[in-house]
């Protein structure tokens, strides 16, 4: 009997969409995290003010805890929020080393109900377990970036389709990746 888990179709391990603005980077954080049932990891990359942090308020805010407390945790690393779920925020941009990432205690907070969001996760690939959803953001315009969920593993392969299938995502155009007809035309 094999140990090995069972492979997930291409189409429903990656999501991609755009974000048409802040708001709408606010909403999806907000629809993931009224998805979430405790212990998922959550990996964040992209540059410089691509919108993770504003993606992690979004989260807290779906998971009752207030968005208005989340910011960047830089300087400390980890910061710690309480909504229906606990959610542990990391931020490993100036990580130096992955020992000086296991000085945080990260480990205490993946096992569990907390939801662990890793800003920079990118920087320790070995830090999460390989069950993560992976959400990748890039900057398209000054307000506009583009998303990519990927998930990972049988827990995130759920987590992903919970979010697709989550009525609270923001208008329809965002859900099917189109935008509305006009004049029964198109604009996809």
């Amino acid at each position: 009997m094999s140990s090995r888990q069972p492979t997930l179709p291409k189409s429903s391990r990656v999501w991609r969409r755009t974000l048409r603005s802040p708001l709408e980077t606010d909403r999806l954080g907000r629809a993931i995290g009224s998805v979430l049932i405790g212990g998922e990891s959550l990996a964040l990359s992209g540059a410089l003010g691509a919108g993770k942090t504003a993606l992690v308020r979004g989260i807290a805010a779906g998971l009752g805890a207030p968005p208005e407390a989340v910011s960047s945790p830089t300087f400390v690393l980890l910061h710690e929020y309480h909504g229906r779920l606990p959610l542990a925020h990391v931020d490993l941009y100036r990580l130096q080393s992955l020992k000086e990432a296991a000085s945080i205690g990260l480990d205490d907070h993946l096992s569990g109900p907390t939801v662990v969001a890793v800003e920079w996760a990118d920087k320790a690939p070995g830090i999460l377990p390989e069950d993560r959803l992976e959400m990748e953001l890039r900057h398209r315009t000054v307000q506009s970036r583009s998303i990519q969920l990927r998930a990972t593993g049988p827990q995130s392969a759920a987590l992903l389709n919970r979010i697709k299938n989550c009525d609270a995502l923001p208008t329809s155009h965002f859900r099917s990746g189109k935008r509305p007809n006009v004049k029964g035309k198109s604009l996809s």
